[in-house]
Formats: C-alpha cells, structure tokens, sequence
C-alpha cells in the first residue's frame, strides 16, 4: 500500500490533462521528446517538464539509443496504488476528443518510422549482405538458428577436434559429450572449453563409441567421415547411442577429385554422394533421410559440402550393425550412463 501523501502525489501528477494524455501515449509505445511534441502538439520545454514530474513519480522510464531517449510508462516500477488511480483517469481521458487527435497523430509518427527503415532497405537492398557479414560475421545467422535446438538435450559432438562445434551448441542445451580419438585435439578441445560447465570430453573411436545406449538425444558428426576407414559403423554407433526419436546429423563433403588430400591431410574418403549415405542411414533403418547440398562460400577454397540427417525410429531395436561393441574400457574410457532427456 502506498502511503496517504504518497497517494495525494501520485492524484497531483495525474491530475494534469496533459500528463494523463501523455501516459496514454507511453503506456503502449516508447517515444522520444521530439515525437512526443509532435503528437501533443506541444513545445519541447513544456513535454520535458511534465516528463519530469511523471519520472519522479516513478510513472515513466526511460532508456538511451544512441544519440536518442525513448520514454514509456514504468508498468513494472507502478505500485497497485498508482495502478487503480491510472486506471480510473486512463477511462476518463481516453474518451476524450484531445486524446483521439494524439492517437492519429501517433500513427503518423509511428508510419514516419517504418519509412525510415523502408528507405533504408530500398537504398542498401543491393549490398545487405556484404553489410550484414561486416556488422555480424558470416556465421551469425547459422548460431542464431541454434535457438530451435532442445534445451533439454544431450548431443554428441562425435569427432569433435578442438572443439569449435562443441563451444557453438553448448550455451544452448542441457549437455554436450564431445569425443575424439585425438589426444592432441582433445587437449586443443579442453583448453577451448575451459570452464564451459555442461560438456564432457571423452577420448574414443567412433567406430566403438565411449557411450552408453539411448544415452543422446541428437548426434553431430561434422567433417570428421572421410577420415574414417568405415564410415559405416560410425554411423551404427550413432543409431546405438541416440534414443528412439533422436536425431542423426551428418557434414561432410560432396564427392570430389583432390586426391592430393589423402597425402597432405589424412584423408581416407573422398567425398560422399547421396547414394552412399542414404545406404548407411537405411542399413539402420533411420527414417526421415536427407541430404542437400549446402551453399558454397565464396571465400572457400575446398570441396563443396553436403548436410545429411535422419531419425532413429521410435519403437524397436535397429536391425543394422547386429553384433552391437561393448564400450571398451582401454585408456580409463568407461561408457557414460547418462539418463534419457525427455
């Protein structure tokens, strides 16, 4: 409850017209000084005081953007009191033919801004890429996305390297088991992701994953199946450890003819087309198969890539990969038991 006198101020400051008819503006749009003129019809020294005598009690806030101050009504700062006395003159003054002409005056303000951005737009429609790129980065779009993912989610990064893929999913769900069979990537890995709470680092092949069965709500193998000497039974393994419903996502590149990479960078495979993975996902009888090829960067210098995923079936065990591997206990990498997410 607010105090008696409290109340006789707050009755003082909604007394005027011209403060109860600028509240009305606030209440539902953020406007500054100059718009708010604009609507009253009012001189600037005349809005900023009556501003004034509305901030001081605590009936409007305010905010700077840039070289501008935006006002609205403090909703979250007005005590009950202040809330049923507002209401009672909100009635009052809403009726009134003053505050029908700051309502149309309102909207052309408020259509002068969306001008604005329409011209903007008109002028740099040509060139809003490269101008996005150089304000955002080119990958801003891509984490942006990262949102639609599950929060309730445990994914397996599998084939994780230094853990770039691992630091870009793990703010956004529940856990991540990052895994390579590389002591030297997972050293790079731990360093990378030092002090991130929610991710587990296990050594491992992918061919005989460290992870228990059901244990992953979705699996990332990124770039990492053209090092492999069966792409095959990674992908057995991942059907094994993500549950029923779970979600396979597989990044690689598309078939290709630099043969030179098998020397200069290890590689074992040269590409994969459709055919090839469509073939793996139904030998474990995922369901929901895709694969599309992705963009070319222009600033990329390497193979085209491609984005494959699938669903691993709700009900009954894959058939594929029968003789499932017991997790191996070599190097102190035990299975990892974690529960099912809903």
């Amino acid at each position: 409850m607010i105090s008696d006198f409290a109340i006789l101020d707050r009755m003082t400051a909604l007394a005027d017209s011209t403060r109860s008819r600028l509240l009305l503006v606030l209440e539902r749009h953020e406007c500054t000084v100059t718009e708010l003129c604009t609507v009253l019809q009012l001189p600037q020294s005349t809005v900023s005081r009556h501003l004034k005598v509305l901030a001081d009690e605590g009936l409007v806030g305010s905010r700077q953007e840039g070289t501008s101050r935006y006002y609205r009504m403090s909703r979250d700062r007005v005590d009950p009191g202040a809330q049923r006395l507002w209401r009672i003159v909100r009635e009052q003054i809403s009726e009134s033919a003053a505050a029908d002409q700051d309502t149309h005056r309102l909207q052309s303000v408020l259509s002068r801004r969306r001008e604005r951005s329409h011209e903007f737009f008109s002028g740099a429609a040509a060139e809003w890429d490269r101008l996005r790129t150089e304000l955002f980065g080119r990958r801003s779009d891509l984490v942006g996305l990262m949102g639609l993912v599950d929060d309730r989610w445990t994914v397996g990064d599998l084939g994780c390297g230094t853990g770039q893929l691992t630091e870009v999913i793990a703010p956004f769900v529940e856990r991540v088991v990052a895994i390579d069979s590389s002591e030297a990537m997972l050293g790079s890995a731990k360093k990378r992701l030092a002090g991130v709470r929610n991710v587990r680092l296990r050594r491992g092949e992918l061919e005989n994953l460290p992870v228990a069965d059901d244990s992953l709500d979705a699996a990332l193998l990124f770039l990492v199946l053209h090092y492999l000497p069966e792409p095959a039974l990674a992908i057995a393994e991942a059907a094994r450890v993500v549950r029923p419903g779970g979600r396979i996502l597989v990044v690689d590149m598309m078939p290709h003819d630099h043969a030179e990479y098998r020397q200069t960078m290890g590689h074992v495979w040269q590409g994969f087309g459709e055919e090839t993975v469509t073939e793996w996902f139904a030998a474990e009888q995922l369901e929901g198969a895709r694969y599309h090829a992705l963009p070319a960067d222009a600033e990329a210098k390497g193979p085209a890539l491609f984005s494959a995923s699938a669903r691993v079936p709700e009900a009954a065990p894959l058939a594929g990969y029968a003789a499932r591997m017991t997790v191996a206990a070599a190097d102190g990498d035990v299975a990892i038991p974690f529960p099912k997410t809903a």
